[in-house]
């Protein structure tokens, strides 16, 4: 089965290497981008500025295959891929949590980016608490990492 996507836009932020991506939004809380929406999906971005923050799923268009135990940058031990968030994934899908600033004609300011320039963006989605917020009680191998 083959599933195709169309990005919306893409992103405009200072990392230009890979290694210099923060690893998490919470590691780059003043990093500012912008996600430059095509001009036929920016309708779609009526009544978002109303939110304080978005989710937004990308395509980490960088990575090139995929690990399925990895080393993640909180532990030393190898770990199951689908119990990480690192990038190197076999569909290679980013998920961020981000602050929304502003939203123009054809673009959203965010902060907390954590994503390399020039990224395709998938979807936006607003934030709601009410929603996505959950009370988690289980933390796995990062219990006590933070």
């Amino acid at each position: 089965m083959d599933i195709t996507y169309t990005p919306i836009g893409y992103f405009k932020t200072p990392f230009t290497a890979l290694e210099n991506v923060p690893i998490q939004p919470t590691e780059a809380k003043s990093a500012e981008g912008i996600i430059e929406v095509f001009p036929e999906f920016a309708e779609g971005l009526k009544d978002l500025e109303g939110f304080s923050h978005v989710h937004v799923l990308y395509h980490l268009h960088a990575m090139i295959g995929y690990d399925l135990m990895v080393k993640p940058c909180l532990d030393a031990k190898l770990r199951g891929i689908f119990a990480t968030r690192a990038a190197k994934r076999p569909n290679p899908i980013g998920l961020s949590v981000m602050r929304l600033a502003k939203v123009t004609d054809t673009s959203v300011v965010l902060h907390g980016v954590d994503v390399l320039d020039h990224t395709p963006v998938l979807d936006i989605k607003p934030y709601v608490a009410d929603f996505d917020r959950c009370d988690a009680d289980r933390f796995g191998w990062l219990e006590g990492k933070r």
